[in-house]
């Protein structure tokens, strides 16, 4: 039912304007809007909404990421940029801070927005 129709994401945020910075001057995403309870952005197909809130307590598990064709390229331009990646204790992570999936289909990495939302980006295939 909903599968011909675009997508939106929600992330929580208490900074939003260091939050659009982030998201947008950062990772490059379009600012679209600000619509008093959130901001709009866009990426390739998708809206993605930064809800403003008083205070939240960010998830441990990721809530968003992008797939991407070759991840060491943009796990290296992010870390260029700034971005710091996450480190799991329980994963087996290569020095780029990047996971490969014991099928070997799946690689992914994790780093966290200004809040503590964590992100990811992933190759499959």
């Amino acid at each position: 039912m909903l599968a011909q129709h675009d997508p939106i994401g929600f992330i929580l945020t208490v900074d939003a304007e260091r939050s659009r910075s982030f998201y947008v001057d950062l990772l490059g995403l379009t600012f679209i809007a600000d619509e008093h309870y959130s901001l709009v952005l866009r990426g390739k197909g998708i809206e993605l909404r930064l809800v403003r809130m008083d205070s939240f307590s960010p998830a441990s598990h990721t809530v968003f990421g992008w797939e991407v064709p070759v991840i060491e390229k943009v796990v290296r331009d992010l870390a260029a940029a700034g971005v710091t990646f996450e480190r799991y204790p329980y994963l087996e992570q290569d020095e780029a801070g990047v996971w490969t999936a014991p099928d070997r289909k799946a690689r992914v990495a994790w780093f966290k927005d200004p809040d503590g939302n964590v992100l990811s980006v992933s190759q499959h295939g």
